[in-house]
């Protein structure tokens, strides 16, 4: 080696060594301003402020760099409790005493901050000529403790990296990759493609997620944001980490490869009802980060009036439920249960000035807020009144169990419905149309529904006998259990007086002077044909016969009928 390569190798030593002396003479707890009692959160709240007020890409003032060196070195320090420990006992996180200046080390050498100096090894190749040349490492690993490499050493003295590279040095880009350095997020959940498939696709709940390489700067600071937006929607959120070098396919089928810099991605429900994946483009703020996953949690509830409840109320197969509350939006708690019970339920809410208004009192609700269920039968039950959380967490938890509930007295309600409907059927009885049954018997799979709809007590009689009679004669009938005939024929019993609305659908004046008449409805192609005329045996059959045969013009409905 030259003389001139060796006196910069021995500069470049003595400056290594003087910073490297400096950085550990630095007290981390000082650094980030905390006892040295101080808990995990305390010393997670401190990094992130102090990060953000010192990070480079906002901070240009001289010194904001090298402050941002020692911040993350310290928190790096006592985020990790064997290192933090270690600290403590020796005044090195590597657990070796002797570390600091002055102490001796053993092995006939000394210890300085870090350094080893030991005659007889070298730097390089090996030895040139028998001369003596020295190793010198910087605590561990090929990074000092500001966590950057050799190349960032001499690229900030020099202009360049070690060999003169154009690259540049890594304090361009707080999250420009590092030789030597890496870091994974110690507090999120890593999530792996069983994970990623498993716990967070279509399940409900909304999660921010971390896509990184070990080797990017700014993790640390991304995670200690993260840290804190979750702490605040505990319960609604879920959050994960994601590490692209060890997770290539799944980073990459899913869009969130990571090169230059840290990405965050919400898991969201609120454009695709299946969830996607929405990258976060905002600052790197609490603030921010949390309003955006606010926006992206669930949305199924739907929003109504109070006028609405009549249309609420209506044909489906889950049981539904209402909020009342005097929120002007849908609560954060109620977008989270209607993620995680959609499946279940069909959810809106409503907001309401107090419990005078005379459509809550009509409801039987006695205090806000409240939620009110109906089984598919139609039933209304109250199920809480005055609800009160503490959290969020807390508040789904209380929440779900209303709801299971809830699902378990419909579940047996349904139960019943079907087993009398079928003994009903078996006994030749024409069944009373109802939320429970209007799919079966008059839903798109059905070509034609007969329905006799009545408003006395003597008219459904009279309907009752006739299309029993009916429905045993040579007249093709859809079969019970299912059917595929195209002539198959369903029959059913409306009540005129509850179920006007229906009846609206297919005339304006929903035929109030009939206090019988028979429709015929084709549900696929919202077509219907009425009869009013004479209701004998004879009548009936004719009238019947000619929607078969096609001999009686049909007309479209106004809108698509609907049991309530």
């Amino acid at each position: 080696m030259n003389r001139s390569a060796t006196t910069l190798l021995i500069i470049v030593a003595t400056l290594c060594f003087l910073l490297e002396l400096e950085a550990k003479s630095i007290d981390p707890y000082k650094v980030l301003g905390v006892d040295k009692t101080a808990s995990q959160r305390e010393i997670q709240k401190a990094f992130h402020k102090l990060s953000l007020q010192y990070h480079p890409d906002k901070n240009k003032a001289k010194g904001a760099q090298e402050k941002f060196s020692q911040i993350n070195n310290a928190y790096e320090i006592l985020s990790d409790e064997e290192k933090r420990k270690n600290y403590d006992l020796y005044g090195d996180e590597t657990g070796n005493p002797g570390f600091q200046t002055g102490y001796p080390r053993g092995h006939g050498g000394f210890g300085h901050s870090g350094f080893n100096f030991k005659p007889g090894e070298h730097w390089g190749s090996g030895d040139q000529g028998g001369s003596k040349s020295f190793s010198f490492s910087f605590g561990g690993g090929d990074s000092n403790s500001f966590g950057f490499g050799l190349d960032d050493l001499f690229g900030n003295f020099f202009g360049g990296n070690s060999f003169g590279s154009k690259s540049g040095s890594s304090f361009g880009n707080s999250f420009r990759s590092q030789s030597g350095s890496k870091s994974s997020p110690k507090s999120l959940k890593a999530i792996n493609s069983n994970v990623y498939k498993k716990e967070i696709v279509d399940e409900g709940m909304t999660w921010l997620l971390l896509s990184y390489i070990p080797s990017l700067r700014g993790i640390q600071n991304f995670e200690s944001i993260i840290g804190e937006v979750s702490s605040t929607l505990q319960g609604a959120l879920k959050v994960g980490s994601i590490n692209c070098e060890k997770e290539v396919s799944l980073c990459k089928e899913i869009g969130v490869y990571s090169r230059k810099a840290p990405r965050l991605f919400v898991y969201s429900y609120k454009e695709n009802e299946k969830g996607s994946l929405v990258e976060y483009g905002g600052d790197l703020s609490v603030k921010d980060l949390k309003a955006f996953c606010q926006q992206h949690l669930p949305r199924f509830s739907k929003r109504i009036d109070l006028n609405q409840l009549d249309q609420f109320s209506t044909t489906g197969k889950f049981p539904r439920v209402l909020l009342l509350s005097t929120k002007k939006d849908t609560p954060v708690i109620w977008r989270v249960i209607s993620g995680l019970y959609r499946k279940r339920f069909t959810f809106s809410d409503v907001q309401v000035s107090d419990v005078s208004d005379s459509s809550v009192k009509k409801l039987g609700v006695d205090a806000l807020p409240a939620i009110v269920g109906w089984l598919p039968n139609g039933e209304k039950l109250i199920l809480k009144t005055g609800v009160s959380v503490k959290d969020i967490k807390s508040g789904v938890q209380d929440l779900s169990n209303i709801l299971d509930s809830f699902e378990k007295v419909s579940k047996k309600e349904t139960s019943s419905q079907s087993k009398k409907e079928q003994a009903d059927s078996e006994d030749g009885h024409i069944q009373l149309l109802s939320r429970t049954n209007f799919e079966s018997l008059c839903g798109e799979k059905t070509p034609v529904c007969i329905i006799g709809a009545f408003r006395s007590s003597k008219a459904k009689e009279k309907l009752e006998s006739l299309l029993s009679l009916v429905s045993q004669m040579s007249l093709s009938r859809k079969p019970n259990g299912g059917g595929s005939s195209r002539d198959a024929i369903s029959y059913a019993l409306l009540d005129s007086a509850k179920q006007q609305s229906f009846l609206n659908a297919f005339e304006k004046t929903g035929y109030k002077s009939s206090d019988k008449l028979l429709i015929a409805y084709k549900p696929r192609k919202g077509k219907f044909a009425v009869f009013t005329g004479e209701m004998t045996i004879e009548d009936v059959e004719n009238f019947i016969s000619s929607v078969l045969s096609g001999d009686i013009p049909f007309r479209e409905t106004h809108k698509k009928p609907v049991v309530k």
